[in-house]
């Protein structure tokens, strides 16, 4: 075996610090997920499968009672479906898409967070189990709410 040379070991060093700054970027592009669900759904899991295979790095939190952390967040009652998530300083609630909370992260607007109320066949984790029907992803703060994106 060859002792490695001053210009294999600066090769080296310049290939290890790409890699550091890639995976700096790559995290800055997707900041943690933090989600918080109850133990018994298993849709949440899909949901948090589907984040994760588009890049996110997810935290799962397992709650019984998540009421009081929606009430905190201000996700009123027609919004709420089964599972609530804070990113970057915004609120997902349900089955969001990756797609719109990166989105919603490059945008950033003014707002509360995206929610898809209730539990939409068709939506990232509900996928299985019925024919997949039109949902509406909105955006939402303490006033007012809009469609952000339509699938």
């Amino acid at each position: 075996m060859s002792t490695p040379n001053r210009r294999t070991m600066l090769g080296l060093t310049a290939a290890g610090l790409r890699a550091l700054l890639f995976a700096r970027h790559a995290a800055a592009a997707h900041p943690v997920v933090d989600v918080a669900r109850s133990p018994t759904c298993g849709c949440c899991g899909g949901w948090i499968g589907h984040m994760r295979a588009e890049g996110f790095t997810v935290r799962d939190r397992l709650t019984d009672d998540l009421a009081p952390l929606k009430s905190r967040l201000g996700v009123s009652a027609d919004l709420q479906s089964c599972h609530t998530a804070t990113v970057d300083g915004y609120v997902i609630e349900g089955h969001v898409p990756a797609r719109e909370v990166r989105r919603l992260l490059e945008e950033r607007p003014s707002a509360i967070g995206l929610a898809v109320p209730g539990m939409p066949m068709g939506s990232p984790g509900m996928e299985t189990g019925g024919a997949a029907v039109s949902y509406e992803v909105l955006l939402f703060g303490a006033e007012r709410q809009s469609v952000f994106a339509r699938y």
